[in-house]
Formats: C-alpha cells, structure tokens, sequence
C-alpha cells in the first residue's frame, strides 16, 4: 500500500504546485488590468476555481499521503525530514497567503503592482527547490 500512497502523494504535489505556480502569475495579469473590467472578471473567476477545485484538494491530499508516509517509513526522527516540513510549512504559509490575495482580488481592493507579483511568484519555487533537494539528497 505504501508504493501507491506515495504514488497519490507525487500526484497531488504536481497539482498543487502547478497550482502555487500559476496562480501568482495570473495576479500578475490581474493586476496589470482595471478593476471592476471584463478582463478582471474573468481573472477572479480564474482565481477563484483555481484554488477552490485544484490547489486547495491537492494541498489537502499532498499533506494527508505525506504525513501518512512520514509515519510509515519512520522519517519522524531525520533531520532533513524535519527541514523538509518546515520548507512544507512555510509553502503552505504561502498558499494561505495566496487565498488572501485571491479574496483581496476578488473584492478589488488590491494595491500591489504587477511587479511585486513578479518577485512574489518566485516563492514557490525557491521552496520546492528546498523540498525536493531535502528528499532526494537526504544531507542530513
């Protein structure tokens, strides 16, 4: 069982980092348009599906298989393990953010540029980077 829970965790890590990808990108364009506009209608409702149907179920299921993992193979008492799940942690911190910004977006009462988003976008990546260099190399 634990080949196909760790399958179902890959999978739903892909969703959801697609997911913490794509997402500040389309605040880039969102923010870049008038509010109340066509196009900023159509960011919203992008923005909203998004993290409603896939980032926050793959969250959800990416933290449930790996914690069920974690406790399987006994990664509780590694040192990476532990490192890892702070960087887990902190994209999650991200990802909550990220439902506060689609909420600000929502209500238009967004104030930052597009260029912040720019810089905010890398986020993610520089937690994934973290994750999967910590699971993969094992350095501690």
């Amino acid at each position: 069982m634990y080949i196909w829970i760790k399958a179902l965790h890959v999978i739903s890590i892909i969703a959801w980092m697609a997911g913490m990808f794509y997402l500040p990108r389309l605040f880039v364009y969102h923010a870049g348009v008038p509010a109340g506009g066509g196009q900023s209608e159509l960011f919203k409702m992008m923005e909203r599906k998004l993290m409603r149907f896939i980032m926050i179920p793959a969250m959800l299921l990416s933290w449930a298989t790996g914690l069920t993992l974690a406790f399987e193979a006994g990664f509780f008492h590694a040192g990476w393990f532990h490192a890892k799940l702070l960087a887990v942690v902190l994209l999650s911190g991200v990802h909550f953010y990220n439902g506060r910004l689609v909420e600000v977006f929502a209500e238009d009462r967004n104030v930052k540029s597009s260029k912040f988003y720019r810089f905010y976008n890398e986020a993610p990546t520089v937690l994934m980077i973290a994750i999967v260099t910590l699971v993969i190399v094992k350095p501690f």
